[in-house]
């Protein structure tokens, strides 16, 4: 990272520490978002919205927040030109266009962010963005290790963020409805969920190629180690390399072991101990393993069992089974308890039934969304305990109140990963 990024870092930290002190200081002068009070939308108020990565899922979540009908596209950051460029055709005319994230952030009519990046870039972003006063649909998973996670919840906590992580399953019906039928017992007691995830693809070897036109390559590796110029390690492609993702593990992962602990109740805490195996290609590019299974053992003695073979989330308990997944798909073992209503005295969960104007509500109100950072952090800390016992090959101990593995020292040194200079949490 050249001197000129450096000092731009510095003079985005200070314009961030100032937006910071002033909402403190003066609630009058923070995002339009909150001068109306709970509950109040003023007329002709739109949300002012900047999204940072314009690929596929990026420009798919900055397309259904535009949808709300409340919010107005007014920057766009992408290290790949034709990526931001494009985005900004979404909005009126004088949307503005980014390289760097920061640039971005620097600017104080923006009310909320839409991170659709790579994962290595989560969780910094993320924070660059708490520091600025901005609110933040954050694409999951929600990021790339466990103490970015813990770091990301203290900085949405300390400058009191609104931050809806995108894990869009817990806004479906047929997953809320599992979850609350579980959890009020229809079922009986738990004994394990069976969470199928589907597998990692791979690829051979086809060499490195100079870098695209307009994409600048430096600042899309950031804060994973440098290397040539690949094109399998950009794109959809970039899931299936450690450096920037953990494969479907941490991708669907996210979503089906997310339902698990929300079934389960377990949204605050995370299991004991880990036991996980995998199948690695043994030639090409790609690193994460093709196959590959893992146990999750809660304190109390349920688990989840996650494997690479299907698609689907299952409850198994002492009087049956119910079955969940995208589509409206929910099915029991007894048929007739998937419509019962529930009861005053059955568990009834979050009900959002749009992920997106989910997220816009809570801007406006300040209410927590259904997919708050905590429960995004602890969900994927699941996947990632997951692939550091698949990669070691090995049964793994965890202390979820501490958040450490405990008695393995190699081990404890996956919950974080070293970051290239500059940057740092």
């Amino acid at each position: 990272m050249d001197a000129k990024h450096t000092l731009d870092r510095r003079r985005f930290l200070g314009r961030a520490a100032k937006a910071a002190a002033a909402a403190v200081a003066a609630p009058l002068i923070v995002p339009r978002a909150a001068l109306g009070g709970p509950g109040y939308v003023a007329a002709n108020d739109r949300l002012a919205l900047g999204t940072i990565g314009c690929g596929g899922q990026g420009s798919g979540d900055m397309g259904a927040i535009l949808g709300s009908g409340q919010v107005e596209l007014v920057a766009a950051c992408d290290v790949y030109q034709p990526h931001r460029e494009r985005a900004a055709q979404r909005g009126r005319e004088g949307v503005r266009t980014y390289n760097d994230f920061r640039d971005l952030l620097g600017r104080d009519d923006i009310d909320i962010v839409n991170i659709g990046t790579p994962d290595h870039w989560h969780a910094l972003i993320a924070i660059a963005a708490c520091q600025a006063g901005k609110d933040i649909y954050l694409q999951k998973p929600m990021t790339l290790t466990i103490r970015e996670g813990r770091a990301l919840v203290d900085a949405v906590r300390r400058y009191n963020r609104i931050l809806q992580v995108g894990s869009q399953q817990r806004s479906e019906f047929s997953f809320r409805r599992a979850c609350e039928l579980v959890r009020s017992g229809r079922i009986g007691k738990v004994q394990y969920v069976d969470t199928r995830i589907g597998g990692n693809p791979t690829c051979g070897y086809d060499g490195f190629g100079p870098v695209p036109d307009g994409m600048d390559w430096e600042m899309y590796l950031g804060p994973a180690p440098w290397v040539p110029y690949n094109r399998h390690r950009t794109f959809w492609d970039f899931r299936w390399f450690w450096d920037y993702s953990g494969g479907n593990m941490t991708d669907w992962g996210a979503h089906h072991n997310d339902i698990a602990q929300w079934g389960l109740g377990t949204d605050a805490t995370g299991p004991v101990e880990i036991t996980g195996a995998g199948e690695f290609p043994t030639s090409g590019l790609m690193e994460t393993p093709v196959r590959f299974q893992a146990a999750f053992r809660y304190g109390d003695g349920r688990e989840v069992r996650c494997s690479s073979e299907g698609n689907m989330c299952t409850f198994h308990g002492a009087d049956g089974w119910i079955e969940c997944n995208r589509g409206g798909h929910l099915k029991a073992s007894k048929p007739e308890i998937v419509n019962e209503p529930l009861g005053p005295g059955d568990v009834h969960l979050y009900e959002s039934d749009n992920h997106y104007q989910n997220f816009v509500d809570c801007v406006r109100t300040r209410r927590e969304p259904v997919c708050p950072v905590e429960v995004g952090h602890r969900s994927v800390s699941v996947c990632h305990l997951g692939n550091i016992s698949i990669r070691l090959g090995r049964p793994i101990r965890w202390d979820p109140e501490k958040e450490e593995i405990v008695g393995d020292e190699e081990a404890a040194r996956w919950v974080g990963k070293p970051m290239r200079k500059p940057w740092h949490l």
